[in-house]
């Protein structure tokens, strides 16, 4: 493929013909890598869950005097918070993300007092925000119920709008979707905040319309048209994916461009959110074309009418070579008759090279 026909394949031009479905188990092996990875982040490792699911407190304040990040983890762990996170931000905010501090009133006022000295400033001028850990437990759950929620609502839309077969591949290719975008959450070790959450709801709503158009294609090749008697069942599945395969990933790059620039250039609420769009979205694209056309195909042969069609297609080949080969020999063996006649009755007459009469008119009566 030169250059010129990737261009007018990927402007949409010329229709690719990559075999897509022919080459199902090696996708299937790459997901099942990517699946395992990130199951083992999520087992091992963890999601770094922000204080709005685990409880706890949040301490943002500016410093005026100098400080470093062990600095301000030694004043913490002298005053009973050891496993604090802290950060600094912008260059001049420190960020503390710690146990809740309301369970001790007492000590919470030291600690704010020792921090507040530490960064030259007074203690009216820490922004302070506590959530308790059942607070944060219900968020956790209602986070959880939506998701099922938005899962099951997609089923049923898939399994009415087009078939239950359909429904169970899109599903399959949903869950993908949520386990790679959580694994690579626990691995990177990044903050999983309420933002995160509208992320991932977000991103299954546009793998569903990834997922919705392939399979309309797919449905109208396979309904009402001879392309399943003439090509079978996955090889029209392969030449719907071929048809609407540079509209899915132009409408990806679409949509990952301006979220890369928020990633990029974004504050630090945007880019959590960015980050787990930019991944559910890459995903969603791949799982929509490698995971869910080609599990659908696996569904459907095992239907026995798509089994008996190519059953017969398999056999149509063998019939259509002893038919031609019959008519050769039959073509041969008049061939040869004629040939036996001709040389038997001797030199066929010369015809002659003069001008032919012309038919006698008839005379009028």
């Amino acid at each position: 493929m030169n250059l010129h026909h990737a261009l007018e394949t990927y402007r949409g031009h010329t229709v690719p013909r990559f075999r897509l479905i022919e080459k199902r188990n090696r996708w299937f092996t790459v997901s099942g890598v990517v699946i395992l990875l990130s199951l083992g982040g999520l087992l091992f490792r963890g999601l770094n869950l922000s204080i709005d699911f685990e409880g706890g407190a949040k301490l943002e304040y500016p410093f005026k005097t100098s400080v470093t990040v062990q600095q301000v983890e030694g004043v913490l762990s002298a005053n009973g918070h050891p496993n604090s996170q802290v950060q600094i931000v912008n260059g001049n905010t420190i960020s503390i993300r710690t146990s809740t501090l309301t369970a001790k009133t007492g000590q919470s006022e030291i600690l704010l007092k020792a921090l507040a000295d530490q960064a030259g400033i007074t203690t009216s001028d820490i922004n302070q925000t506590d959530i308790g850990p059942t607070w944060g437990g219900e968020i956790s759950k209602k986070a959880v119920r939506g998701l099922i929620v938005v899962l099951l609502g997609i089923g049923l839309y898939i399994g009415l709008r087009f078939e239950p077969k359909m429904a169970a591949g899109a599903m399959i290719a949903l869950v993908h979707d949520v386990v790679i975008t959580a694994g690579i959450y626990a691995l990177v070790g990044r903050e999983v905040t309420p933002a995160t959450v509208i992320a991932i709801l977000t991103i299954l709503g546009f793998s569903l319309y990834d997922t919705v158009v392939i399979y309309d294609k797919i449905q109208e090749n396979t309904t009402g048209s001879g392309m399943v008697a003439k090509l079978g069942y996955a090889e029209t599945v392969n030449d719907s994916l071929n048809h609407v395969l540079m509209r899915s990933v132009n409408t990806s790059l679409v949509v990952l461009l301006p979220i890369l620039s928020l990633l990029l250039f974004g504050g630090d609420t945007l880019k959590d959110f960015a980050f787990a769009m930019f991944i559910g979205v890459t995903t969603g694209a791949y799982s929509s074309i490698f995971i869910a056309a080609p599990i659908l195909v696996i569904l459907k042969g095992r239907e026995k009418r798509f089994q008996q069609l190519e059953q017969r297609r398999a056999a149509r080949p063998v019939r259509v070579g002893m038919g031609a080969a019959a008519g050769e020999a039959a073509a041969s063996e008049a061939a040869a008759t004629r040939s036996t006649a001709r040389t038997s009755s001797g030199t066929a007459r010369p015809r002659s090279k003069g001008k032919r009469k012309p038919p006698a008119k008839r005379k009028r009566r």
